[in-house]
C-alpha cells in the first residue's frame, strides 16, 4: 500500500500537467471564430505558449485590443516561425477561436504576416492544425 501512493501521485500530477498544457477545449470555443486585423502591440515568445497582442478591428468592425494564445515556441519554430517574426507596429490579420468567457482572448489559428505569408500559430489541438 505504501508503494502505490507515490506512483498514484506521480501519475495524477503528470495527467494534470498534460491536460493543463493542452486545454483548447477548456478555454476556447471552436464555433466562435474570430478574425482581427490590426497592429501588433506585443509578441511574447514564452513557455509554455507564445502570445500575440493586437490592437485592431474584429469581423464586426469593433475596435479592441486582443490577446492571442499561440503554440509553444518549439512548435512554432517547426511551423516556420522565428522569435523575431513580429514586432510592435507590424500589421497582421489573425484568425482564431474566441475564449469561452467572452473576453478579448483567443487561440490563434492562421496569422497573416506583414509580407502576406500565412503561418499557423495555434496548438497541436487547435482545429486546423497542420499534421506533422
Amino acid at each position: 500500500m505504501n508503494r502505490t501512493w507515490p506512483a498514484a501521485a506521480a501519475l495524477l500530477l503528470a495527467t494534470m500537467r498534460i491536460s493543463a498544457h493542452h486545454a483548447f477545449a477548456a478555454e476556447y470555443d471552436e464555433n466562435k471564430r474570430v478574425t482581427v486585423s490590426g497592429t501588433v502591440t506585443g509578441f511574447r515568445w514564452t513557455n509554455p505558449h507564445a502570445w500575440l497582442d493586437v490592437d485592431g478591428r474584429d469581423g464586426s468592425g469593433k475596435a479592441a485590443g486582443w490577446s492571442f494564445e499561440m503554440g509553444s515556441p518549439g512548435g512554432l519554430v517547426n511551423r516556420g516561425w522565428k522569435k523575431t517574426q513580429l514586432k510592435k507596429g507590424d500589421q497582421v490579420t489573425v484568425e482564431g477561436y474566441g475564449a469561452k468567457d467572452g473576453s478579448n482572448v483567443a487561440n490563434a489559428g492562421t496569422v497573416t504576416l506583414p509580407d502576406g505569408r500565412k503561418l499557423f500559430g495555434g496548438f497541436k489541438s487547435t482545429p486546423g492544425a497542420p499534421v506533422k
